[in-house]
């Protein structure tokens, strides 16, 4: 039988990675964010 602490610590690095997952699936939807290509073209 497994300790008490062995079990939390289990459940939680279980927990942080279905966690990191999920925002990984978010990003990976997003994808790439807009930005200016040539933001600062008046400056001649």
């Amino acid at each position: 039988m497994a300790s008490d602490t062995r079990k939390t610590d289990l459940r939680r690095r279980r927990k942080r990675a279905s966690v990191g997952k999920q925002q990984a699936k978010v990003r990976a939807k997003n994808g790439t964010p807009k930005f200016a290509i040539h933001p600062e073209t008046d400056k001649k």
